[in-house]
């Protein structure tokens, strides 16, 4: 057994799922379970799943947001490490292979993410040059006492900015985080997608996420008077 298992939330993503499980069963090392959330889809999303026949398990609700999504696959899983991915991203062969060699280097290190690289909808061969820290969902794994530690990951308003919330209080909760320097993750950019391009309804969840870290780092200064 490799001790990792994987969520992945989906909400509408017939498109692009079928590829993203692709990524997943091409690991160099193989996941145990493979758990796909879907967030309440219109779409046919599970239908394109159950006709990869492939050794994945759906859970389904009535859309919550991916973070409730997220939330749930882990609520079924009871493997040591956990790995999430986006339904319209992509991991490299790689990817969870060297995850887990750091992590076994590094027994105090709570979660390791990857770098990422952007690529435009369906061209994963002309991912752009430019990697930038994948501080998200799509490049996490993290050690099971951590997510039991910290609490489910919320959704904000808007349906934006809930992993940026959660790591967050990762952090402020005193784990120890790393992120490795290769890109080993791919993001899709594609109109339509939940974090694609600028939206003021959406963008409101990263306003409420930066209010509740100024609210807990108040809260953590008069508790330490």
């Amino acid at each position: 057994m490799s001790n990792y298992s994987v969520v992945i939330p989906a909400f509408n993503a017939a498109a692009t799922i079928a590829e993203t499980l692709r990524s997943v069963v091409a690991q160099s090392v193989k996941p145990d379970t493979i758990i796909v959330v879907d967030d309440g889809s219109t779409d046919d999303t599970v239908a394109v799943i159950n006709a990869m026949s492939l050794p994945v398990r759906v859970l389904r609700q009535e859309n919550a947001g991916p973070g409730s999504a997220t939330n749930r696959g882990i609520a079924a899983l009871s493997a040591p490490l956990i790995a999430t991915l986006d339904a319209d991203d992509l991991w490299l062969p790689t990817k969870i292979e060297e995850q887990l060699a750091h992590l076994r280097r590094s027994p105090a290190t709570a979660g390791v993410f990857t770098h990422i690289r952007n690529f435009r909808d369906d061209r994963p061969d002309a991912a752009e040059i430019a990697v930038t820290p994948g501080w998200s969902r799509s490049t996490m794994m993290m050690r099971r006492e951590v997510v039991d530690a910290v609490g489910p990951i919320v959704d904000p308003p808007g349906g934006r900015g809930e992993m940026i919330d959660w790591i967050a209080r990762v952090r402020e909760a005193g784990f120890v985080l790393d992120m490795l320097g290769e890109a080993l993750a791919l993001r899709r950019i594609r109109p339509g997608s939940l974090s694609y391009g600028r939206d003021a309804q959406r963008d409101r969840g990263y306003i409420a996420v930066a209010r509740l870290a100024m609210q807990r780092r108040a809260r953590n200064k008069v508790g330490s008077i």
